[in-house]
C-alpha cells in the first residue's frame, strides 16, 4: 500500500556535518531547539534527536530529552524516517541512508548543488527547501503600510510631473519604518539615494535645491542642530512621515488596504535575512578597518547594493556603527552606465540585490573589470546572496560562496567575501533560535506541512523542489 497525503507521524532531527556547503563541518547550529521539539512532541509526533545535534550551540541532549525526544545515534537516525529535518544541506553519504519516499526538509538550496539534486531524486527523496517557502497571501502589517504610503505621497508631485529621474532622495535616521520607505523610494528609480545619519549638520548636507528631498520620522527621534529650520530657508522639500501618519495615516492605511488585494505570495516563512544583512555588513567593516586602518569608518563611502529584506538589515548594521552617508544603489544607479560612478572612490560595497535566474552569470552589477580599473585597492566587496558556479550572484569575482574555513580573498587588491551562511559570525544561537520557531510554526500552525505533501498549502507548494514521491506504508 503506498500512501502520498498521509500525515508525518515521526521526524528525525540530526546534527550538522560536513557537506558541500559545510565544508569543515562548521556549522554548528540545530535546526530545532529543545523547547520546539517540546511543542511537536505534544502534538503526538516522535521526534528522534541525534545524539550531540544541539551542542553546537548550546543545547545538551539532556535537554531535548527532557521534552519527550528519542535519542539516537549517527548510524540509527535515517533509519525508517518519514521526515528529516536539518538545517543545512546533506552530505552524499546521508542520502544512501534515507529511506525512499521520506522527505528532506533543509535549506536545499537546489539549483547551487546539481549532483546532490540529481542524487537526492535518483533516491525518491522528496525535498521542502526551507528557503523558498513563502507566505501565502502576503501579510503587510499598518506600519509596512504606512512607510510605503508615505513614501509615494511625498514623491507623487514629482512623479506627476516626471521630474523623479532628477530627484535626489535622503533619508535621516533609521527605523523598521523608515526602512520600509527606502524601498518604496527606490522602486521609483529617483537620481539618487541616501540614507544619513541621524546627527546630521547643515553644513555637512551638499544638496538643497529645488531637486532635493530631506525624510524623516519624528516619531523615533528629534532632528537636532536646527536642522530643519535651515533645511526650510532653502528650496528643498521636506517629508515627515509621522506628521503624515497624524493627519493622514488612518485613511490612508485603509484606502491602501482597499485597493490593493493581498499579493498571493509574500516573504519568506523561514528566514533570519536581517541578521544576514547585519553580520555581512558587521564582517565588511572588520575588513575595511584592516585594510585601511587611517580611515575614518564613519566618513568612509559606502554603497548598499539592493533595497530588501537582506540590504536593509545591512542598512541597519552600518547606521548602528555610525556611518554618515550611506549610497542606496536601485535598478537605476546600477545600471552599466551609472555605476562605474560610485565604484569610483567607494570603500566599502554590500551587495544586497538578487537578481532574476535567467541573467545569472550572464549580468553583473560589480565585474571584474571593476575590480581592475575602477574599486580602489585595499576596498571591500560583501556579497550577501551568495551562490555557484550553476547559480552566480551579481558580483562577478563570486564564482562560488566562501565558508568560515577561508572566508575571503584577495582579487585585484580588493577584498571580496560572499560567506555561506553570514548568521554563523557570531550569531549561530540566536539565528538558531529564530528558525526553529519558524520552522515548527510551518510544520504544525499557519502551513500544516506535518499534515502531509498530500495536503500542502500553495506557499509550500513551490518548496518542493523534488517530488512528490509516493512513501511507503511499512517500515
Amino acid at each position: 500500500m503506498k500512501e502520498l497525503s498521509n500525515a508525518f507521524k515521526n521526524i528525525a532531527l540530526v546534527k550538522e556535518i560536513e557537506s558541500p556547503e559545510n565544508p569543515g563541518g562548521l556549522e554548528k547550529r540545530v535546526s530545532l531547539t529543545p523547547l520546539d521539539v517540546g511543542r511537536l512532541t505534544k502534538k503526538g509526533i516522535e521526534v528522534f534527536v541525534e545524539n550531540g545535534a544541539g551542542l553546537g550551540v548550546g543545547f545538551s541532549d539532556i535537554e531535548y530529552l527532557s521534552n519527550g525526544a528519542i535519542m539516537q545515534n549517527a548510524d540509527e537516525i535515517y533509519k525508517n524516517k518519514e521526515m528529516i529535518i536539518k538545517f543545512k544541506g546533506p552530505s552524499l553519504d546521508s542520502i544512501l541512508q534515507m529511506k525512499k519516499g521520506s522527505t528532506l526538509f533543509c535549506m536545499a538550496h537546489f539549483d547551487s548543488f546539481p549532483k546532490r539534486a540529481k542524487m537526492l531524486e535518483d533516491n525518491q527523496i522528496n525535498v521542502i527547501a526551507m528557503e523558498e517557502i513563502l507566505e501565502s497571501p502576503k501579510v503587510q502589517t499598518d506600519d509596512q503600510i504606512l512607510s510605503r504610503v508615505g513614501m509615494a505621497d511625498a514623491l507623487k508631485d514629482f512623479i506627476i510631473s516626471k521630474t523623479i529621474k532628477d530627484l535626489r532622495i535622503f533619508v535621516i535616521g533609521r527605523n523598521e519604518r523608515l526602512a520600509g520607505a527606502v524601498r518604496r523610494a527606490g522602486n521609483r528609480n529617483p537620481k539618487s539615494l541616501n540614507m544619513l545619519y541621524e546627527d546630521i549638520t547643515f553644513e555637512e548636507l551638499k544638496y538643497t535645491d529645488k531637486n532635493t528631498m530631506y525624510f524623516y520620522d519624528s516619531k523615533s527621534f528629534n532632528v537636532k542642530n536646527n536642522l530643519l529650520e535651515k533645511l526650510k530657508q532653502t528650496s528643498a522639500h521636506i517629508f515627515d512621515l509621522h506628521q503624515f501618519e497624524e493627519e493622514n495615516g488612518i485613511n490612508a492605511i485603509l484606502n491602501y488596504r482597499k485597493e490593493h488585494k493581498p499579493f498571493e505570495f509574500g516573504l519568506r516563512r523561514i528566514e533570519c535575512l536581517h541578521v544576514t544583512g547585519q553580520a555581512g555588513a558587521r564582517y565588511g567593516i572588520k575588513l575595511l578597518q584592516e585594510n585601511k586602518p587611517a580611515l575614518d569608518i564613519k566618513e568612509a563611502k559606502v554603497l548598499v547594493l539592493g533595497y530588501g529584506n537582506v540590504a536593509r538589515g545591512a542598512m541597519h548594521e552600518l547606521s548602528n556603527q555610525g556611518f554618515k552617508n550611506i549610497h542606496i544603489l536601485g535598478r537605476t544607479q546600477t545600471s552599466k552606465e551609472r555605476i562605474e560612478e560610485y565604484l569610483e572612490d567607494v570603500d566599502l560595497v554590500i551587495n544586497g540585490a538578487d537578481i532574476p535566474k535567467e541573467i545569472r552569470g550572464i549580468t553583473y552589477l560589480v565585474s571584474n573589470d571593476h575590480l581592475k580599473r575602477v574599486i580602489p585597492n585595499g576596498s571591500v566587496v560583501i556579497d550577501l546572496v551568495g551562490g555557484s558556479i550553476t547559480n552566480r550572484s551579481a558580483i562577478e569575482p563570486v564564482i562560488n560562496c566562501t565558508y568560515l574555513t577561508a572566508p575571503s580573498f584577495v582579487q585585484d587588491g580588493v577584498t571580496i567575501s560572499a560567506l555561506w551562511g553570514w548568521p554563523m559570525l557570531g550569531m549561530m544561537k540566536e539565528s538558531a533560535t529564530k528558525y526553529s520557531s519558524q520552522i515548527v510554526d510551518v510544520l504544525i500552525n499557519t502551513e500544516k506541512i506535518i499534515d502531509g505533501l498530500g495536503n500542502l498549502s500553495v506557499g509550500v507548494k513551490k518548496a518542493l523542489v523534488c517530488g512528490p514521491f509516493e512513501r511507503s506504508s511499512n517500515k
